[in-house]
């Protein structure tokens, strides 16, 4: 019978800790850390696949066809030369980085909806890895350290797993110094933040240089507390890798239908109707750039009602996207925006309807 003990976030971090071994000397932590992060994911998704598939064939026994349509309403889909135990499987092929990046790219074709483009940025057959044979002997070792991990439902609790991601960004975050905060926010931070944006039942929440979503999930977190989960989180980020890591922090907190963007939200605000996997249409709440006689300028949101979006640009000096830039009233002091210096960036405004450009 298959152990059913609850795995500690403490576990899968000391053993995903230990696999960082692997590449450290090899190629910067900044780096080597989406090729961790990545393979955890893929450890995920397969365990959980697999505890699915086993419980559908306990109970239908040889009913190959109803197994076959029950696992079709499944939230992810897994190929079956794309899940962790066939990689571990091949682990002494020649081509063990090749079949890994064929893997991610049937996983990624089967979720469309959820993760289009987000293991294009990284390659497990890359020379960044070294020469073939010191390439798959890492690969190798990577791929046993992780498969000692059993990620099922059943011994995982809810948000253990999206919880140990988010420390492993943060630990990444502190060894790449002052280049972490690219990609992290400290909890500590996002909780506080969390708690001052107040989001409430139907806000649509934006943080337009999202990282690794960690602001994003706070809050939604807090809204879930609170008993509310009708909301909806949209983001940006710039940096290709970092809006990987946020699409994968996303699914594994269970936030499938959150809106992410790759692109830079200054230079191309992503405010363009998106289709979300439910096949509603949303809006991105970011105002766009405009030119009058050759001078950049912005539009100004113009309240409309009390309730709607809850709008947080990160607090980002370099970005100069805040509430003093926007002169929204705020709504947690009932002052003026530029006025506060503790939650700027980050007050919850009514939802605002943008000017044209």
């Amino acid at each position: 019978m298959a152990e059913t003990t609850p795995i500690t976030k403490d576990e899968i971090e000391k053993v995903v800790w230990k696999a960082c071994d692997t590449f450290r000397g090899m190629i910067d932590s900044s780096d080597y850390k989406n090729y961790i992060l990545t393979m955890l994911f893929v450890k995920y998704v397969s365990d959980v696949w697999r505890e699915r598939l086993d419980a559908l064939r306990e109970r239908y026994g040889d009913n190959e066809e109803m197994i076959r349509r029950q696992m079709q309403r499944e939230r992810f889909q897994l190929p079956p030369d794309a899940d962790y135990e066939h990689l571990h499987q091949n682990r002494n092929a020649e081509n063990l980085g090749e079949l890994i990046d064929q893997a991610l790219d049937q996983i990624e074709e089967a979720n469309r909806s959820k993760l289009l483009g987000v293991f294009r940025k990284i390659s497990f057959n890359s020379d960044n890895l070294g020469e073939a044979k010191d390439r798959n002997r890492r690969l190798k070792s990577l791929l046993e350290d992780l498969s000692v991990l059993d990620l099922r439902e059943s011994r995982v609790e809810h948000d253990v797993i999206g919880d140990a991601y988010m420390f492993l960004i943060g630990k990444f975050a502190s060894g790449a110094g002052k280049k972490g905060g690219e990609f992290y926010t400290p909890p500590e931070v996002s909780i506080l933040l969390g708690k001052l944006l107040d989001a409430k039942k139907g806000n649509r929440i934006c943080d337009p240089a999202c990282g690794s979503g960690s602001l994003l999930i706070r809050v939604a977190e807090h809204l879930s507390k609170e008993g509310h989960h009708d909301y909806s989180l949209y983001g940006q980020e710039a940096n290709g890798s970092t809006w990987a890591l946020c699409r994968m922090n996303m699914v594994l907190h269970d936030e499938d239908s959150a809106i992410i963007e790759w692109g830079d939200s200054l230079l191309d605000p992503n405010s363009k109707k998106t289709t979300n996997s439910a096949g509603s249409i949303s809006s991105l709440p970011i105002p766009r750039s405009r030119s009058t006689n050759g001078a950049r300028t912005r539009s100004v949101p113009t309240r409309t009602s009390d309730s709607g979006a809850a709008f947080h640009p990160k607090a980002k000096a370099t970005m100069r996207l805040s509430c003093t830039w926007l002169k929204l009233p705020c709504q947690k002091r009932g002052a003026s925006a530029s006025l506060c210096r503790t939650a700027s960036c980050f007050a919850a405004v009514p939802r605002a309807s943008f000017a044209k450009a």
